[in-house]
């Protein structure tokens, strides 16, 4: 499953039996029915359902939200199902509470198939009328001892408690993994995070791990690489615009790399970071553009006043934009996407449009994880990021971004003697000389085209008459 195998350092214990704890709509089910799924499609381990609350009807309904038919799989011999009603208003216990008739029940719907995963869904139903703590406990861990006797992959589900991981506080002591789901709103933001409690025997992720449930199934979102083992290719990728390569001595980014272009409202950033995309794609190189703030056809249309024709490029599909307001849903699902896109289109580049939108959808921590999990994911593939970011009204850039940059373009207004003019120069490039120049440019139906250094007293740009068309 994406992200999970590797939070759990290769897998679920082979064997043994995993507690899938959480509060109501934290996805417990949905869960312990895609590893089954998975089992039996990716490693032809059939699996075997035992549910105590939904019908065989209602788990194929709610499977079939996540796009698997386990209709299908129950045809192929790859599933069987079985319901157990317990009603505790319907139960009157006398003599000694037994599994027995359970254990019965559970090896036949092994046996049928050759199980080996089971799922238990979910298990505090099964003993609602059960009030001996004691006989609980023992009953217990003879579930778990008798799931482990049959050597099979076992999925225990189990609400959360009120002081304890789960109701009874007893199942955590005898599972050998406790996977802990928990769903939380924050700031009107609904976020799901991931937890390994224990595992017994295997070192694991032992923090908090965001996921995701959608039409494809669970998405646990990997967790940043400790080591800094990722690819550092010597290619050059062209800026697409001829001045700004000239500023850099391998006349543009390392292919790769990461690059921000930082700046107030209405220097230009979108438009330098849009003749990236169109220099990517005029070369055959898969792109992908990730916009907040314009639509699709705005973006297209706008760009064709500087010159840029991004729609051919839409058309022959080496260009990809994904549009959407950031406030719509939470951090994850924008990196979900992103890695989603990666594994689908696989680009040579992408560029997002600006990553400063993502401050006001979590805590400084949260955007710093995510950034850091975009860098990674970019790095590991190398694939060259282009980020936008809009410069904040103090002048100050947020040290957490730009420490995760490899190239810093800067961009800047200059107001003086009743004329705005635009600046640029390059705050660093890793491994690689730079101008340390501050260059004008202007931006005209020609694109983005830099002017010769022209700087007044102390420093400052001076204004100077528009060029002509076809004029540098």
């Amino acid at each position: 499953m994406r992200g999970l195998d590797e939070v759990l350092n290769g897998g679920l214990p082979s064997g043994r039996a995993t507690l899938v704890a959480g509060g109501p709509g934290c996805g417990k089910s949905l869960l312990a029915l895609e590893i089954l799924v998975r089992g039996y499609e990716e490693f032809g381990e059939p699996g075997v359902v035992l549910t105590f609350e939904e019908t065989e009807q209602e788990l194929r309904d709610d499977a079939r939200s996540l796009g698997f038919d386990l209709a299908r799989l129950e045809a192929e011999g790859g599933l069987a199902m079985d319901y157990i009603e317990v009603e505790r208003d319907r139960i009157e216990q006398t003599g000694e509470f037994d599994l027995e008739a359970l254990f019965i029940r559970l090896q036949l719907a092994i046996d049928s198939i050759g199980a080996k995963r089971v799922v238990l869904d979910t298990i505090e139903v099964l003993f609602a009328a059960l009030d001996d703590t004691a006989v609980l406990r023992s009953e217990l861990r003879r579930l778990f001892r008798w799931l482990k006797e049959r050597h099979v992959v076992a999925i225990i589900t189990a609400e959360r408690g009120d002081g304890g991981l789960t109701r009874h506080g007893l199942e955590e002591y005898v599972s050998d993994c406790v996977i802990l789901l928990d769903h939380r709103v924050t700031d009107q933001l609904a976020t799901r995070r991931l937890r390994i409690v224990k595992y017994r025997g295997s070192v694991h992720g032992t923090g908090e791990f965001p996921f995701l449930i959608d039409d494809t199934g669970f998405s646990v979102l990997p967790i940043t690489s400790l080591d800094l083992d990722h690819p550092a290719s010597d290619d050059p990728v062209p800026s697409g615009v001829a001045g700004l390569d000239a500023m850099l001595d391998l006349g543009g980014y390392y292919r790769g790399s990461t690059v921000m272009v930082s700046g107030a409202a209405g220097t230009g950033k979108s438009i330098l970071a849009a003749h990236f995309a169109a220099a990517c794609c005029a070369r055959g190189e898969c792109t992908v553009l990730l916009a907040f703030e314009e639509s699709p056809a705005q973006i297209v249309r706008n760009l064709r006043s500087v010159g840029l024709d991004l729609a051919r490029y839409l058309a022959d599909g080496t260009l990809r934009i994904h549009a959407g307001r950031p406030s719509q849903v939470g951090l994850e699902s924008h990196l979900l996407r992103l890695y989603k896109l990666v594994d689908e289109f696989e680009p040579r580049n992408v560029v997002i449009d600006p990553i400063t939108d993502f401050h006001g959808q979590g805590t400084t921590l949260d955007v710093k994880a995510m950034l850091m999990r975009m860098v990674d994911l970019l790095k590991r593939r190398n694939i060259t990021g282009l980020f936008t970011s809009i410069t904040p009204a103090t002048g100050a850039e947020d040290p957490i971004v730009s420490s995760l940059i490899d190239c810093w373009i800067q961009l800047r207004n200059v107001e003086l003697r009743g004329e705005r003019n635009r600046s640029i120069h390059v705050v660093k490039s890793r491994g690689m000389g730079h101008s340390n120049q501050v260059r004008e440019f202007l931006i005209d139906d020609a694109g983005i085209r830099l002017l010769d250094v022209a700087l007044g007293p102390e420093g400052v740009l001076i204004g100077r008459d528009r060029p002509k068309a076809g004029e540098t």
